[in-house]
């Protein structure tokens, strides 16, 4: 039986690329964008099962507004895909307080706020599955791209807890985690105004690979689409989806380390309790 997919940020990208998969099989999509007519030749291949809507999420109410019509339109919605987002990289001193506002507008509040749209009507059908595309980036932390990790960060908390909240309506949670890969983002990425300072320390050696060609980029996206389809459709979806070798080394490593330093701290961690005694006598 063909599903009904709402995916945000559609235009290029992760979303594009989702949306003519699951459409060649075919199922529908609502597909919002932020380029009109980026999405014209699918329009013409596909016609009604592909439904396109102009939305920036940084916006509440044009989203709130959105997804009451994808869900009055078609019904039943079987897949929530919040998608849209871009990065900023550049030291964080660079980074002015509107680049700043700017990318949390989108990429942290504006995904909740998609989310939350969603809710009252996924509880209302009884079910329902939310794909958050994340990154290897709200595992784990590159210098240069701190305003980006703080977003990825905070959405994969914002979801680890609304995944614990909505159970027991049956709505299921996806964090999609892809590593570095051959698509349109580093192209989007914004770079704040450069301080001189930062020249040869992480920051801007690490820019200086991305756009200098020096950062070799294994992640197929067609690949990545492939595997979360598939984690999508299966009888219970993981919680989390890491794609990619260096995504899996980079968060492998990440994760070791923060034991090693959780085990050797665990005495003092400990002491910062009550007394077994102490609390027998409160």
């Amino acid at each position: 039986m063909d599903k009904t997919w709402l995916i945000t940020g559609a235009s290029s990208g992760f979303g594009r690329g989702l949306a003519e998969k699951v459409l060649a099989r075919g199922d529908r999509v609502i597909a919002t964008v932020r380029r009109t007519g980026s999405l014209d030749d699918l329009v013409a291949q596909y016609g009604e099962r592909l439904s396109v809507a102009y939305l920036d999420v940084s916006e509440p109410d044009a989203v709130q507004a959105t997804v009451d019509k994808a869900f009055a339109e078609f019904g039943r919605i079987d897949f929530i895909v919040s998608n849209a987002g871009f990065g900023i990289l550049g030291a964080a001193e660079e980074t002015s307080i509107d680049q700043m506002r700017q990318i949390i507008d989108t990429n942290l509040l504006g995904s909740i706020v998609v989310i939350k749209a969603a809710l009252p009507h996924l509880r209302a059908q009884g079910s329902g599955r939310v794909i958050q595309v994340s990154s290897e980036g709200g595992q784990i932390a590159y210098p240069g791209f701190s305003l980006y990790h703080a977003t990825k960060w905070g959405i994969e908390g914002f979801v680890e807890s609304l995944a614990k909240e909505v159970a027991p309506f049956d709505i299921e949670f996806m964090l999609v985690e892809p590593g570095p890969s051959r698509t349109a983002f580093i192209g989007s990425i914004i770079q704040p105004e450069p301080i001189s300072d930062y020249d040869g320390t992480p920051a801007h050696d690490l820019k200086e690979a991305a756009f200098g060609g020096g950062w070799v980029i294994k992640g197929d996206p067609d690949r990545m689409i492939n595997a979360m389809i598939a984690a999508a459709d299966s009888p219970k979806m993981p919680f989390r989806l890491l794609l990619g070798s260096d995504a899996y080394d980079g968060v492998h490593a990440a994760l070791t380390e923060r034991l090693a330093v959780l085990e050797a701290g665990k005495d003092i961690t400990i002491s910062a309790d009550f007394t077994e005694e102490e609390l027998a006598a409160m």
